[in-house]
């Protein structure tokens, strides 16, 4: 009796411990917004394990496919997730959460008023985008630097990111003079700071230039049955949640009301 009641109470604890995590992968342009949001979200469930995996969106659909344990996928694009959700790889049908934007940005001068146009005109070396084959912001800078009719003469001069946030890496860390990055990153307090962007150092890239970054998220198949990830996709929903992404210059999904700023 006595190793039954041990067994019995151990198989609760595994199943308690399990069902007290969360893992989230997430596209790398939400590093700062949902460190914030999941702050938050801690508060609310002190007893929760909660671990935020950051990559590129097709890299980190690709892991999923290979079976990742990841419980929800925050895409920096709606393609993905879908994707993810027609093979049966996702327990929800993608749920838009934000309309991102690309932004030209220096550590090195301030690019406020500098359009893609120009770009064969300034003084550079390199330019860094992230990598179009997985990461939807590098697709889209290369859409948008073809529009603009530059891509030949600054192709020479690319660098690529794993992912947007690596792409902002380069620049800061001297692989690269200019970078095409994420206004959410631009915004972060880890780039905003710099005196350099003290006077809004970055020129937001004209949506029409390219496709709509219009991201999803999905709960996958491995979180089905995680009521975690169903408290957190109803969290991404709060008022305190949409203040947040405002703030780091996303745009809300016409589904979702438009918080207004305190």
């Amino acid at each position: 009796m006595r190793q039954l009641l041990l067994v019995v109470c151990f198989l609760y604890a595994v199943t308690a411990d399990a069902s007290d995590k969360l893992t989230i992968a997430a596209a790398s342009d939400l590093r700062y917004a949902l460190d914030e949001i999941s702050t938050l979200f801690r508060r609310q469930h002190p007893a929760l394990a909660l671990n935020i995996v950051y990559g590129a969106s097709g890299k980190l659909s690709t892991q999923i496919r290979h079976g990742a344990p990841y419980d929800m996928f925050f895409s920096a694009d709606s393609q993905f997730p879908a994707q993810l959700y027609q093979d049966g790889l996702a327990a929800t049908a993608p749920q838009p959460y934000a309309l991102g934007h690309l932004v030209l940005w220096s550590p090195k001068q301030n690019m406020a008023g500098i359009s893609l146009s120009q770009l064969p005109e300034l003084n550079f070396n390199r330019l860094a985008i992230a990598q179009p084959a997985h990461a939807p912001y590098g697709q889209r800078a290369k859409q948008a630097l073809q529009a603009a009719g530059v891509w030949a003469a600054v192709e020479p001069k690319l660098v690529y990111g794993e992912n947007i946030a690596q792409t902002a890496q380069l620049a800061q860390s001297g692989g690269a003079d200019i970078a095409i990055i994420a206004l959410s990153l631009a915004k972060s307090p880890a780039l905003a700071k710099l005196p350099q962007l003290a006077s809004q150092g970055y020129q937001l890239i004209p949506a029409e230039l390219h496709q709509p970054l219009l991201q999803a998220y999905v709960i996958t198949r491995q979180g089905a049955d995680n009521h975690n990830a169903r408290l957190f996709s109803a969290f991404m929903a709060s008022a305190e949640v949409l203040r947040i992404m405002q703030r780091y210059g996303f745009e809300l999904p016409a589904s979702q009301p438009q918080s207004s700023q305190e």
